[in-house]
């Protein structure tokens, strides 16, 4: 998607060791406008797998995943990192390492909102070493409803994470691919 491109060279940071910095229009500050389309974007090429929820993890994906849910008709689920009080049902959880914390994280869902029957679409904003994505993918099959299809916005191509979820045979969309960041430069397939 060329507009998420040119957002990324004119505005994201590449702070090195493979982190870029993309909070002025996606993780800290959102830009709507620009998420909208990203919704947009991801549903139809998406659509097919015919989702009947789409599921993320707290809190980058929610914006992504919310407007992918919006352009869709269906309900999002986000996987917490802390129970409030009012999760009072049965929970499943995985564990996942955070690329940008550099800690295990702790993901919650409640099986009110994931079931058997549900289609399950997870979007991300990010898909660098698939660990939260695989741990997502983990929380599906724990509820025993289907993973159809994974979405999302930027991929870091060179950290393999595409290669981790090659056991997972479903569509795997994403809008930005970055194939380097090497030498302060972020170069796009």
């Amino acid at each position: 998607m060329q507009e998420l491109k040119e957002r990324i060279l004119k505005e994201g940071r590449n702070l090195g060791g493979g982190i870029l910095k993309v909070d002025s229009f996606l993780n800290h500050q959102i830009d709507p406008g620009l998420m909208v389309r990203l919704g947009e974007e991801l549903a139809r090429r998406l659509a097919h797998t015919q989702p009947t929820k789409v599921l993320t993890a707290e809190t980058s994906g929610i914006a992504p995943a919310l407007a992918t849910a919006a352009v869709l008709g269906i309900p999002v689920v986000f996987a917490r990192k802390h129970a409030p009080l009012t999760m009072d049902y049965t929970i499943v959880s995985e564990n996942a390492k955070s690329r940008t914390h550099g800690n295990l994280v702790e993901l919650m869902v409640s099986t009110e909102y994931l079931r058997p029957p549900d289609r399950v679409l997870i979007i991300d904003d990010f898909l660098a070493t698939a660990q939260t994505i695989e741990a997502l993918a983990r929380l599906v099959a724990k509820v025993n409803a289907r993973l159809v299809g994974i979405g999302t916005v930027i991929e870091k191509q060179f950290e393999r994470g595409r290669v981790n979820l090659g056991h997972v045979d479903v569509p795997i969309i994403s809008l930005a691919v970055i194939t380097s960041m090497d030498d302060g430069r972020i170069i796009f397939e």
